[in-house]
């Protein structure tokens, strides 16, 4: 199997439109693409300079409309005859996603990028509201990172794995955090323009809910990785319903990439503007062939790679963990005694969730070994959360 990821805002830079224009073709998608996203595309992609492509509004359109074009090169833009048939992961990193959810057909790729450009303006005029910000914590022992992130009272909002986290909220919190930073770790300020993936970005997730109502979305033919908690999604509606979720929740890139090694993906091909990913594949999977496309020149190599991969019944594997959710919004608490690492039986109670009025049981849906909690005792949880994962074993 292989995997196809998507990168996020971040990775841009100027004039990177340049040289795929000069494929037939794509000039002409990236006009079409602009007029539905209310954009020059073209200018934007090929003469504007770092400041102006680092708007939230442009740039969330810019790398969607970049990597649906790379992905349709490869000819791995999903279609209403696709069967299914090729072992195909995606998975896309914060707007990426939506990138990701093009590749495996949920929605059309002027759809997505007009979604991106819409998405983009509602996160910059959300951050409009509140001074916020976000800075990567590099290092230091993971526990004592984002209990120090929580207790600075900001959120893990990008948790990327190999010793990086992004915390985000107010600009005082950071520097406070910056000030005293967890122990073994640096903070770094990132230039961006708030706390995306925060609670700073709930009107934007209100007005992106309005927006996907007219929207329709297939089930997808390849199967798409949630940023939320790494599970692997076959129905249409529910991922379009964590995409407008997603810009108040935090990025788990790597429960993406633990979910990567799950399925055994042999290869991973990262779509322009690439690297961020692809970097951090290197150390989360190191023992994957790794190829991040960035120029047309690439495509050959991203070519052979994908038609040498086996296809769908041919040595694919189904993943082997389940993540578990709450049954109600309120107070989360974990059962006593089911530390990480324990074996569970089915129907065992992992936690319960207690509203205003009584406690609601979570109950464990298979059998298996608590791989990681996902949540903290006296967190409030909304209802459909993830909560704890769990690697399933029949023999447990």
């Amino acid at each position: 199997m292989i995997a196809v990821l998507a990168p996020g805002q971040g990775a841009q830079s100027p004039g990177m439109f340049t040289p795929w224009l000069e494929l037939p073709g794509v000039e002409e998608k990236v006009v079409r693409y602009g007029e539905l996203a209310g954009l020059d595309l073209i200018r934007l992609g090929t003469e504007a300079d770092a400041d102006e492509i680092r708007d939230t509004a442009v740039t969330q359109p810019l790398i969607v409309a970049l990597g649906v074009v790379a992905a349709g090169e490869l000819g791995l833009l999903a279609s209403g005859t696709d069967d299914g048939s090729s072992a195909v992961v995606v998975a896309g990193h914060s707007v990426g996603e939506l990138t990701a959810a093009a590749i495996a057909g949920v929605l059309r790729p002027e759809v997505a990028v007009a979604f991106a450009a819409r998405r983009g303006a509602e996160m910059a005029a959300a951050c409009g509201l509140t001074p916020t910000g976000m800075s990567a914590v590099l290092g230091g022992e993971p526990d004592a990172v984002l209990a120090g992130i929580a207790a600075a009272g900001l959120t893990p909002a990008n948790r990327n794995g190999t010793g990086q986290v992004v915390a985000g909220g107010s600009l005082d919190a950071l520097a406070a955090l910056a000030a005293d930073p967890p122990g073994g770790a640096r903070v770094r300020p990132l230039a961006v323009a708030g706390a995306f993936h925060t609670n700073y970005m709930a009107p934007a997730e209100q007005a992106l809910a309005g927006y996907v109502s007219t929207l329709g979305a297939p089930d997808p033919s390849h199967l798409l990785l949630s940023n939320a908690d790494g599970t692997g999604l076959s129905d249409g509606p529910t991922i379009l319903d964590r995409l407008v979720r997603q810009v108040t929740r935090p990025v788990r890139w790597d429960l993406c990439q633990h979910t990567l090694g799950d399925l055994e993906v042999s290869a991973a091909i990262e779509l322009p503007p690439a690297g961020t990913l692809i970097g951090l594949a290197k150390r989360a999977l190191p023992d994957i062939e790794l190829l991040a496309v960035k120029t047309p020149a690439d495509l050959a190599s991203a070519l052979v790679m994908i038609a040498s991969r086996p296809q769908h019944g041919q040595g694919e594997h189904t993943p082997e963990f389940q993540v578990v959710v709450t049954p109600v919004k309120g107070i989360f608490t974990r059962a006593e005694a089911v530390d990480e690492g324990s074996a569970i039986v089915r129907g065992a109670r992992l936690g319960t969730v207690r509203t205003n009025r009584d406690e609601h049981p979570i109950i464990a849906p298979d059998t298996g070994v608590l791989v990681e909690w996902l949540r903290n005792d006296n967190d409030i949880v909304a209802a459909g959360l993830p909560v704890a994962r769990l690697h399933n074993h029949s023999e447990v």
